[in-house]
Order: structure tokens, then sequence, then C-alpha cells
């Protein structure tokens, strides 16, 4: 579920994405989630640039963007050390994935699962455009 419209380009994207990865982190701002980790879900698409003729094109890593590439660089920030705010982890993944200038535009959302015994997650989800 996103909170955001349809992406909004004038040329056909590919929607490439990670979905669901599920890791502890080191995360929060409060006491209690100091010195601990804690579950949290990631969920990262990303629009590349892609034809909308019926030609089907090489069968070539090159002319896309990696996924594996994103799981990567999630793990390696998570792992790089505590983290105060989704946001701010949510942020990071996204300066990350648009490193890749063939990325236009992605969507990032993290949730922390184990917060509140009543809802299944809380969390950010942000979008962020590579500049035209």
């Amino acid at each position: 579920m996103s909170v955001f419209p349809p992406w909004n380009e004038p040329d056909h994207l590919r929607c490439l994405f990670v979905r669901n990865m599920v890791l502890d982190a080191r995360i929060g701002v409060f006491e209690h989630e100091q010195g601990v980790t804690q579950r949290i879900r990631v969920n990262v698409m990303f629009g590349v640039p892609d034809s909308a003729s019926l030609e089907v094109g090489a069968d070539d890593l090159a002319r896309t963007v990696s996924y594996e590439r994103v799981v990567l660089l999630v793990r390696e920030l998570v792992g790089q050390g505590h983290i105060a705010l989704v946001e701010t982890l949510a942020e990071r993944i996204a300066a990350g994935v648009l490193a890749e200038k063939r990325v236009r535009i992605t969507r990032v959302s993290i949730e922390k699962l184990d917060i509140f015994d009543d809802a299944e997650s809380v969390g950010v989800e942000i979008e962020r455009r590579n500049p035209a």
C-alpha cells in the first residue's frame, strides 16, 4: 500500500522493487530503543526509463538497474549503526538508490514491526526524484 498516487512522469518508466525486506535494525529515539535491535520492514520501488513499444529488448542486465544493488545498499545502511529516525534511514536509502543516474524516481517505506500490539506497523514512506 502506498500513500502516493501513480508516478506522474512524461516518459515511460519501468518499475523495479524490493518488497518486504525484514531486517533487525538499531533504530529509534526512545531510551528503550537504545542498544537493542528491532525488526523493520523495508520496501523500495524505483523507476527507470522504459519503452512502451512491443519490441522485446536485449536479455542483458546492462539495460536495467539491478535490484541486488538496492538490497546490498539497504543492508549496508542498516548495518552502519544506530539511527534515530525511520525518516533518516528512508532518506539515506533514497539517496543511495538515486545515485544510479538511470533511476528517475524512488519510493521508500520503512516500518517498525513491533511497536504496538494492536498495530501491524508504524513508519514512513517518502518519494524522491533525480533532477531532470
